[in-house]
């Protein structure tokens, strides 16, 4: 029918523009375009701790300006859903036995090992979630620079499992803003992986080291931590 509506609709038209029109194809209606796809998760580098030591960019640090209030945290966490805030969450995925979750996130019981120097804690009341790489240390190292909404991604950082880290309330004030130049993990068993995973939360922030530290850092990575590998995902 529509082959026979067609015929009788050219022959009505003068001949040449006739033939025209019946040689232009029947073209099919274009189809849905697809959904832009995700951008891709960044692809974790894996590097020797010599060779990630030497990634580093060196420059003079500055502290002048920073606050603590300067990295907004704790925020809602990664699951904006569960009530708890990312110092729970991160509570809550390093226990070595869960404790009880009571209404408005409060966490009761349970069992840690701190990172820092191996002491298993009971309870949350003497527990702090540090960063790794402390805020004024970050400050210092370029996140002078950032914006706001960069410096409370970092300060609330658990796409590394490194970034933060559940520890005793004593050994992080003995931390305090320290880098490695200052202060190591009293426990040599954990010295290597503090090295190695600070390293790591610096290129994964692209922050920088100072001399001192940096001259701390190779005596680790050429001496007693030469097999330490180092995995970081670089934030955009």
């Amino acid at each position: 029918m529509v082959i026979k509506n067609l015929k009788r609709g050219l022959s009505a038209l003068p001949l040449s523009l006739a033939l025209s029109l019946a040689l232009v194809p029947l073209l099919p209606l274009p189809a849905a375009q697809a959904a832009p796809a995700a951008p891709a998760a960044p692809v974790a580098e894996v590097t020797t701790l010599a060779d990630a030591v030497g990634l580093l960019k060196v420059t003079e640090e500055i502290r002048t300006g920073y606050t603590s209030s300067s990295f907004r945290h704790w925020n809602a966490g990664e699951d904006t859903t569960d009530g708890c805030d990312t110092r729970a969450e991160v509570l809550l995925a390093e226990a070595v036995v869960a404790p009880t979750v009571e209404p408005g996130c409060k966490l009761t019981g349970g069992r840690w090992t701190s990172y820092f120097d191996g002491q298993d804690v009971v309870g949350t009341g003497s527990l702090d979630v540090a960063h790794l790489v402390a805020l004024g240390e970050a400050w210092d190292s370029g996140a002078s620079a950032w914006t706001a909404e960069r410096r409370e991604a970092y300060a609330n950082d658990q796409g590394a499992d490194v970034s933060l880290v559940a520890v005793t309330a004593r050994i992080n004030r003995q931390k305090a803003e320290k880098d490695p130049a200052d202060w190591m993990p009293p426990s040599p068993e954990v010295q290597c992986r503090y090295t190695g995973e600070w390293v790591a939360t610096k290129l994964r922030w692209q922050l920088t080291a100072d001399d001192r530290e940096l001259e701390a850092l190779k005596v680790y990575a050429e001496g007693p931590c030469e097999d330490t590998v180092v995995r970081y995902a670089p934030v955009a």
